[in-house]
Formats: structure tokens, sequence, C-alpha cells
């Protein structure tokens, strides 16, 4: 039986040395990423928990990792910098493949996503945009050179004007 407890105290051994070696790794790449990015004081917290999560998930099969962290409830947490960062003129990069879209809407459906799940899964601002600023303007300019929003009476005086008169119908004798 002793020798039972003292393998259990190796285990317990191990694991307080893992756990050390943990918290070691987690402050040191903590204050390499605070010394060169600037984060609020609100969140710290959250960084520090999501990079304990990922170098605690070295070594784990990917099935065990995603297991656990949903089992935590931890949700992904951007940084002001990230979000600022996947807005460009050309294209909105998607934090879901880190690939770079006109619109994310076609690419959240296809994920089977609705654009409220993705701006909840993110973390991100409600009024976070899903087309590109450059498509938005291009599509604001097509519409208003198409003079689309514009109260009816302006649209309806040309259609009106373009319209022709009805024939009269001749009657053959």
């Amino acid at each position: 039986m002793a020798t039972n407890e003292r393998r259990g105290l190796k285990g317990v051994l191990k694991m307080s040395d893992r756990a050390d070696r943990l918290r070691e790794l987690v402050s040191t790449v903590a204050a390499a990423y605070f010394s060169n990015t600037h984060v609020s004081p609100t969140e710290i917290a959250g960084v520090v928990d999501q990079i304990a999560a990922s170098l605690g998930a070295v070594g784990e099969e990917p099935a065990e990792a995603a297991a656990r962290t949903e089992a935590a409830g931890h949700e992904p947490r951007l940084t002001p910098a990230q979000i600022r960062n996947s807005i460009r003129p050309d294209g909105i990069t998607s934090f879901e493949d880190g690939k770079s879209y006109k619109t994310l809407r076609r690419h959240l459906s296809g994920l089977g996503m609705t654009p409220a799940q993705y701006l909840q899964k993110w973390g991100l601002p409600s009024d976070y945009p899903m087309v590109a600023p450059n498509l938005s303007a291009a599509r604001s300019e097509r519409a208003r050179s198409m003079r689309l929003g514009r109260g009816g009476a302006p649209a309806q005086e040309s259609v009106s004007a373009t319209r022709r008169k009805p024939r009269e119908k001749q009657l053959s004798r």
C-alpha cells in the first residue's frame, strides 16, 4: 500500500511541476505580449487566460483541447487592435479562418452561422461591419447615382414622362 501512495505522490508532484512550468511559461509569454501590445487593464485577465488555455492545450489531441475549452465556457476574446486590424478597405478578415472577404455574410452562411452568432462568438461590437468599406462605398455611390432612396417624387415624374400615351383604337370599316 505504501508503494501506491508513493506513486500517487509522484503523480501529484509531477502535476505540481507541470502547473509551475505552465505558470512560468504563461508569465513569460504574457510579459512579451504586453511589452509589444497596448492592452487596457480590464482586458489583461482575459489575455492571460487565453495564453494559459493555449499553452495548456499543447500536447493534447485537438478534440480534447476543444472539449476542454467548451466545457470551461471559454469564448475567444479579441483585443481592440485585432478587431481594428481585421477591417481593411478591400476586405474584412474572418476570425473563423483568417481569410479576407468582401462580405462576411456569405462566408458565415457557408459555415452555418448568422452574423449575430459570429459577433457573439468572437465578442465583437454590434456595429462591426459585415461588408468591406470599399464595397460599401461603391454600393452607396451606385445607389446615389440611381437616385435610390430619394422620396418618390422625382422618380415618379421621370417615369410618367417616359410613358407613352395609349393609342386610340381604330375601327376597321
